[in-house]
């Protein structure tokens, strides 16, 4: 419905303009430099849908493959811990390769073929093809906030009732909750996860080509420079296939403890690789002199090079920050010793001080993609922090797939054996889907200061001026939206959560022989909480995101917009950060104090928090 209306919008606005100059003149049909308003705004509504469509396409895809994945990860957990590993790394190996191919490939597509209406008019044809990042990036602000909201919902009123009231351990299948907490982790964290980081490509991409083709690679109609973007991303796909080998082929997982640093292992091999790939890609594909930057091929090789290494240095830190091997995890944990009061004071300073690292590498290389080659400089960034897409996804979309296994390892009743396997491979998984959080936040940082520069430049402002009351004002009321924006997510949440917990409580008290294991729950009703509370919930606050800039650019005009993406920009990118890893660091907190009393590196209070085991 969403794609239908604002394909819609996108049609009439664009299409009740004079026309489109592509040179900056006045847009005049005699002198040749305009495009009818209709076709303009035909081919950038068929971009935006295409875009949508890919996304959805590659969530829903990603999710089939997950599913399947989640059963035969378990069973390959009853060989040992190493072949449910491979499993699980090779089933989000393929989420990740499929979602960047796509997009790539649907990208290139799109435009060979409105190449042939265009010709040689690139900035009219990459104009045209920003709809596709537009597609992308509303798809992915459904897909993360509704998936969050069935989520979340699900697994605290499982937890909650299950195993804090009724002392059941978790997964149990007596919970009612235990299905749509498990489902959820696929939504969420699988279709949520691919269509953000898709989204955050697709933008990127798409700036880049803009910016591109007005340059001297538009003006001298040097096509394959002019697709640099693309090259980057492609070389990207066959880095990511060649570091998948170390973990599946070259090296062999043999104790649980190899977990994490093999999936470490993944982000330093392909980011090595990737810098050499760059390299090669920048020698070959781009002149040795243009025109509108400070430098040749070997500054663009840079501005990818520091966006390339800033994500790797997010990662590491949110690694630091959200791993049980490391002090902060730890003292989290210990603060539970007197009580949760003490825990979420430890968390939230985590989360806080977790912020400060990113926020530098963000800003080195903003500077320095920013000194080389202006706005330009700045989406190559972007896409150089995205260009292992495929490896970030693959360590990211292999934790929901560990945490279900575990879930139906518990349902099925198996041995406590496979269920520590696989726990121990969700503990590595948290860590990991926390580190995807970070590349994403991340790229979407430079995303976002990309599209903010080319706003500006469009809208015909020479000076976003902090001084002036219009600007001033935008900027604090975007510093406010994120924060408005996570008040409407979380009370979401919150509410689903309360019907959640009081549905499983209700079934505990009216089915008879549902504790004794004798009866079986309505898994289905909870299911059907969560599905209508993701997506009767999402729809606030992303009437919130889209319709803001149209309210304040229509009302205040694009000076206060400025001051208001401007904002905006600066205040997500802390509050994501700081939230991201808060949450990560509370999982494996939990994780590190639950430890079986009988493993060697068992956590503080592991012999005081042991559930219940269930009758067999």
């Amino acid at each position: 419905m969403f794609m239908v209306v604002f394909a819609a919008i996108i049609f009439l606005f664009l299409g009740s303009i004079e026309g489109f100059s592509t040179k900056g003149q006045p847009c005049t049909y005699s002198t040749g430099t305009c495009k009818p308003a209709l076709y303009t705004a035909l081919f950038s509504t068929a971009s935006f849908l295409l875009g949508a469509i890919t996304s959805l396409v590659s969530g829903f895809l990603g999710m089939k493959i997950a599913t399947y994945a989640n059963a035969r990860t378990t069973l390959e957990a009853r060989k040992g811990v190493g072949k449910a590993f491979i499993t699980a790394f090779r089933s989000g190996a393929v989420m990740g390769f499929l979602l960047s191919s796509s997009g790539l490939v649907v990208l290139y597509i799109t435009i060979n073929v409105f190449k042939v209406y265009y010709g040689d008019d690139w900035e009219g044809l990459f104009e045209s093809i920003t709809g596709y990042g537009l597609g992308g990036s509303s798809m992915a602000l459904f897909g993360r906030v509704g998936g969050g909201i069935y989520t979340k919902a699900a697994d605290v009123g499982a937890d909650l009732v299950g195993k804090v009231e009724r002392n059941i351990p978790e997964d149990d299948p007596r919970n009612p909750a235990v299905i749509a907490d498990n489902v959820g982790d696929n939504v969420g964290d699988i279709a949520g996860m691919g269509s953000d980081l898709f989204g955050s490509y697709a933008e990127s991409s798409c700036a880049a080509l803009v910016v591109a083709s007005i340059s001297s690679f538009g003006i001298n109609h040097d096509f394959t420079a002019m697709c640099y973007p693309l090259l980057v991303s492609s070389v990207g796909i066959i880095v990511c296939l060649l570091t998948t080998l170390f973990a599946t082929d070259f090296f062999e997982i043999k104790a649980a403890s190899e977990i994490e640093p093999a999936l470490k292992k993944q982000l330093i091999i392909s980011t090595a690789l990737m810098t050499i790939g760059v390299a090669v890609i920048s020698w070959l594909a781009l002149p040795a002199k243009f025109t509108i930057f400070n430098f040749g091929a070997q500054g663009l090789f840079f501005c990818v090079a520091v966006g390339l290494w800033a994500g790797l240095i997010i990662g590491f830190v949110t690694e630091y920050y959200t791993s049980n091997a490391y002090s902060p995890v730890q003292d989290v944990a210990d603060s539970c010793r007197t009580g949760a009061a003490t825990n979420v004071i430890f968390g939230l300073a985590l989360g806080y001080k977790s912020v400060i690292i990113p926020i530098f590498a963000i800003a080195v290389s903003i500077y320095v993609s920013f000194s080389i080659a202006a706005m330009y400089g700045i989406a190559m960034a972007a896409l150089g922090m995205l260009s292992t897409m495929a490896t970030g996804l693959a360590i990211d979309a292999y934790g929901p797939i560990s945490d279900n296994a575990g879930g139906i390892a518990e349902m099925a009743g198996m041995s406590h054996r496979i269920r520590e396997r696989t726990d121990a491979l969700d503990a590595a998984g948290n860590t990991t889907a926390a580190i995807g959080k970070g590349f994403a936040i991340g790229s979407a940082a430079l995303v976002s200061l990309a599209l903010f520069g080319a706003f500006v430049s469009r809208a015909g402002v020479k000076v976003v001026d902090v001084l002036s009351p219009k600007v001033f004002i935008g900027l604090i009321v975007g510093a406010m939206l994120p924060y408005w924006f996570s008040a409407m997510t979380m009370k979401s949440v919150g509410s689903a959560a309360l019907k959640m917990v009081e549905e499983v409580r209700r079934q505990f008290n009216t089915i008879p022989g549902l504790m004794e294991g004798t009866a079986k729950p309505d898994y289905a009703t909870c299911v059907k909480i969560s599905t209508d509370a993701s997506i009767k919930e999402m729809i606030p606050p992303g009437a919130l995101v889209m319709l803001t800039p149209l309210i304040v650019g229509t009302l205040f005009g694009v000076e206060t917009l400025s001051g208001v993406l401007a904002g905006a920009l600066v205040s997500g990118v802390q509050i994501a950060i700081s939230a991201s890893n808060t949450g990560g660091a509370w999982d494996n907190a939990k994780k590190y104090i639950e430890r079986p009393a009988t493993a060697s590196t068992r956590g503080p209070l592991a012999p005081r928090v042991q559930t219940a085991t269930r009758p067999l």
